[in-house]
């Protein structure tokens, strides 16, 4: 009768053993359901944030660029335009030497404005990355740059060139753009260096000018005087995981520095 009561008593309580054994990974099993399900809706979340912020970053860098585009065309193309149309409009069917030499110069005008958009077109492309790569894509905008502007450029390249991806080229090329072409618009600097510093793990750009500087604040301060070209420089820099850095005061320049990872 005993040994009955022993055998009983072991069976029930193998029996609250494997019950509870089976609630406890039945309990396990619910809670790692519910934490992957959380985990999936906080990445789902996080990735649908970091697509509207790219989306956001790039329809600024697109509106930037369409300001730019209409900013050259107004300064440059416009003005010559002008010039060619009052020109023609002047002309003096009496005077022959005279109007010659204004149709002569209206061509010139032409010319010069066809160059401009040309260079512009070219500068804009995104097949220049494909064409010639980062390094000479930069020679490039240099040279185009000096021709429409009274500033000495120099560029530095240390270190062996690492070929990235395209798509990463062609932003970092849009950064060195656009920093130039705020030095040209808004700095009066009189030269500048532009320094690529390639090494394992990350690139390093500089671009130090000689300009009249300006007092460096937060970048969501800034809204005009080429304060804005400075953000979305910052927006492109972000869209490959880089790091900008700015040092400037009024009277001693401007050193822009982009650390880029590879």
């Amino acid at each position: 009768m005993q040994e009955r009561i022993h055998i009983i008593l072991y069976l029930s309580i193998t029996t609250l053993l494997i019950l509870f054994l089976g609630g406890t990974i039945i309990l396990v099993v619910y809670l790692y359901q519910q934490k992957r399900i959380l985990y999936q809706q906080t990445y789902s979340a996080l990735k649908l944030q970091h697509e509207k912020n790219l989306i956001s970053t790039q329809l600024e860098v697109q509106e930037n660029m369409f300001r730019h585009i209409s900013q050259e065309i107004h300064d440059n193309i416009g003005l010559t335009l002008s010039l060619a149309k009052l020109q023609l409009n002047t002309l003096d069917a009496n005077d022959q030497e005279k109007a010659s030499l204004q149709i002569h110069s209206s061509v010139e005008l032409l010319g010069e404005s066809i160059t401009h958009l040309k260079n512009i077109s070219r500068s804009l492309n995104a097949d220049i990355i494909n064409s010639y790569g980062l390094t000479k894509a930069i020679e490039n905008e240099i040279a185009r740059i000096s021709d429409i502007g009274s500033i000495l450029i120099r560029l530095e390249i240390q270190g062996e060139p690492i070929y990235l991806d395209a798509q990463k080229e062609l932003i970092i090329f849009r950064i060195i753009q656009e920093s130039l072409n705020n030095i040209l618009k808004h700095s009066a600097a009189s030269a500048t260096n532009v320094a690529l510093d390639y090494n394992d793990s990350q690139l390093i750009i500089k671009i130090i000018d000689n300009g009249k500087g300006f007092i460096h604040s937060s970048l969501n301060e800034h809204s005009s005087n080429g304060k804005a070209g400075l953000k979305n420089m910052e927006s492109r820099t972000k869209m490959i995981r880089g790091k900008m850095q700015i040092q400037s005061s009024p009277g001693n320049g401007t050193t822009l520095k982009f650390t880029i990872p590879l």
